[in-house]
């Protein structure tokens, strides 16, 4: 079955000029443009292709999907704006539209060619994809389905008083509050993110660093490559600020410290005082 404004795998019906036309059922017959059909197709081949309807109701397919899905949330950038609405960039010939009565009132200011806004992909009463910057219209506060430690993907939101609100699998609102916070991160940027332990309100907190000794093993090579890079040593310690460890190797300063215990035990560093020095292999 065809989900429109997702990718789908579909059989290749027959070949035109055109294009070729690909089942869609229950949808019918869509289109995949000339410029994206392989020169060895054939018929009765199936292809993964994004699907969907565009606005004059076209059902058209591509082979490379756009930036985002229907049902997910991007930062995507505005290319003109009419008395109708907005048109974003989402890697596809076409813009996609997004609605004025879909524009919250405090971002309509900011909704002009060049600048980026964070949108979620949804389909309208006649099926078509469109974008909407009403994000908690589509996404809810508390979930169940997390246990700790959990790895997700995250979109980051806007900066509150106790941290930065994030999407959570294009689904949830989440916080990764400013203790869990030990570099920049920029508005609509996607990250890695992993759940805290659950709360009593059900309400998600992330961390943008792997729990416990998750993480440990990749960054000890990390580090060691990094030593053997800088002549064999470093400057930082597990005294130094979580700022400066973030900086150099975009980690925590627990997993650092985890980190360095792991090689100070294995006789693959020393710790002085001045910095972390590289130790020969025995």
């Amino acid at each position: 079955m065809t989900t429109l404004g997702t990718l789908n795998d579909l059989k290749v019906l027959r070949l035109e000029s055109g294009g070729a036309w690909l089942d869609g059922s229950p949808e019918g017959p869509i289109l995949l443009p000339l410029e994206q059909v392989p020169p060895t197709l054939e018929p009765g081949q199936v292809l993964r292709v994004f699907a969907y309807r565009e606005d004059e109701g076209r059902l058209v397919a591509y082979r490379r999907p756009p930036m985002a899905l229907g049902g997910e949330v991007c930062f995507l950038k505005v290319v003109s704006v009419n008395p109708a609405g907005a048109y974003l960039d989402w890697g596809l010939p076409k813009p996609l539209f997004m609605p004025w009565k879909e524009v919250k009132h405090e971002v309509r200011r900011l909704v002009k060619p060049g600048q980026k806004v964070l949108v979620f992909l949804f389909s309208d009463e006649a099926g078509h994809l469109a974008a909407s910057t009403r994000l908690s219209d589509f996404l809810v506060d508390e979930a169940d389905e997390f246990k700790e430690g959990d790895q997700v993907s995250l979109v980051i939101g806007d900066r509150t008083d106790i941290g930065v609100r994030v999407v959570v699998n294009h689904r949830y609102w989440g916080m990764v509050h400013d203790s869990d916070l030990f570099g920049k991160v920029s508005r609509g940027e996607t990250r890695d993110g992993w759940v805290k332990a659950p709360r009593a309100d059900r309400k998600l907190s992330l961390s943008l660093s792997a729990p416990g000794y998750a993480k440990v093993d990749a960054v000890a090579q990390a580090l060691l490559d990094t030593l053997k890079r800088r002549g064999g040593f470093l400057p930082v310690t597990d005294k130094s600020a979580p700022e400066q460890i973030y900086t150099l190797f975009g980690i925590s300063k627990k997993v650092f410290k985890q980190t360095l215990g792991a090689l100070y035990k294995a006789r693959r560093i020393s710790i002085d005082a001045d910095g972390i020095r590289l130790l020969k292999a025995p």
